[in-house]
């Protein structure tokens, strides 16, 4: 009866221990307030600087999570380059949830089971939909005047996954899309959808060896899937990281975005 009850939890265990890591990584590496001896400059840029290229860096959380809990991580980004960049932290929607026996949470898309592997199920139908309306939301960015290319998609676990789905098929070359703790999310027929442009989008991918709820296996399995179609990809594995964020991955998320920027919009 034990071994029954602890299957059916499992999902439900798994998910909040993963949530509960995020929000503690996320409140523990929030930068300390100024003191009140050194009050906040504010537009005291040197007019004699080139100003840094307007960019937009587009956050989709994981399994269960929302947009504003994931807001915190902006406040990293402190190197010059990220003055004029504008982030959105969007909200999933509630949907059922198949690996968590239909319970209602906010996801992207349906995910069959927990762990993930390299080869468990994959719901096309629902990624395609959860694309359109990424792809919406880069439409929106670039009708406003961003070049396409100082766009960068970024995301963590389910979110990674959409990440990665939303940057191949989109239309344009973006400045790239960063997976973190993610996997490939649709099947091969989706694969042929992929334009000539998309394929010049590099991806960034981190991945914790000691994953437990998205396997490293699934991760791994992402770069060798890309070269195959000609896309870059950067893989950067973390010793004994499990599913989570961690400082290093989103310093060398900072400096990644840099080397992509392009200097004008």
């Amino acid at each position: 009866m034990r071994n029954i009850l602890f299957q059916f939890l499992k999902p439900f265990f798994l998910l909040t221990i993963t949530f509960a890591i995020t929000s503690l990584f996320i409140v523990y590496f929030q930068p300390s307030p100024p003191s009140s001896s050194s009050p906040l400059k504010i537009h005291q840029e040197n007019t004699t600087t080139t100003m840094a290229a307007r960019s937009f860096v587009l956050w989709l959380h994981g399994l269960g999570d929302s947009g504003p809990a994931n807001e915190p991580i902006k406040t990293l980004f402190t190197s010059p380059e990220f003055r004029n960049t504008k982030w959105l932290f969007p909200s999933a929607s509630p949907n059922p949830v198949s690996c968590n026996n239909g319970a209602v949470m906010p996801s992207w898309f349906d995910i069959q089971e927990i762990p993930i592997s390299a080869t468990s199920p994959k719901d096309d139908n629902g990624v395609l939909k959860a694309v359109q309306k990424v792809h919406a939301i880069i439409d929106k960015e670039v009708a406003a005047g961003t070049n396409s290319e100082n766009i960068f998609i970024c995301g963590f676990s389910q979110g990674g996954a959409l990440t990665l789905a939303s940057v191949l098929l989109y239309p344009k070359t973006l400045g790239g899309g960063a997976v973190f703790s993610g996997w490939v999310p649709f099947g091969s027929s989706i694969v042929e959808r992929i334009s000539s442009s998309a394929k010049k989008t590099p991806i960034l991918w981190s991945h914790g060896l000691a994953d437990g709820t998205v396997l490293f296996e699934a991760g791994q399995a992402g770069p060798p899937f890309l070269e195959q179609n000609g896309i870059s990809c950067e893989f950067k594995a973390y010793p004994g990281l499990g599913h989570s964020i961690s400082n290093d991955e989103l310093q060398s998320l900072e400096s990644w975005i840099k080397t992509k920027l392009k200097s004008s919009s």
